[in-house]
């Protein structure tokens, strides 16, 4: 599981028809603070009405995202499972938004 920032949100005039109905959120990686930058951007789809700004846990394993959406032939690499209330942490507690 990836820990993320979602900074935004995705949207497409003509897309698959396994993408009709799901958000996908832009997500940044980012270190356990909540804040600092850990990798590079992706796209994920939004499995539980996630929204820009919430810090979220997310999956980038193809086989992941097909079960999380009850869906064996879907395309999705990546799903966000799950928003962040708090993470207690080394440098004391982050919470969510």
């Amino acid at each position: 599981m990836i820990l993320c920032r979602v900074i935004g949100n995705s949207v497409a005039t003509v897309k698959l028809p396994v993408y009709e109905g799901h958000t996908v959120l832009v997500c940044r990686p980012v270190k356990w603070d909540g804040k600092t930058p850990n990798g590079h951007v992706f796209l994920a789809s939004d499995s539980v009405q996630a929204g820009e700004g919430d810090l979220v846990l997310c999956a980038r394993e193809g086989n992941t995202a097909r079960q999380i959406l009850a869906d064996d032939d879907s395309p999705v690499h990546a799903v966000v499972l799950g928003i962040v209330d708090e993470i207690n942490g080394p440098g004391g507690t982050v919470r969510g938004p």
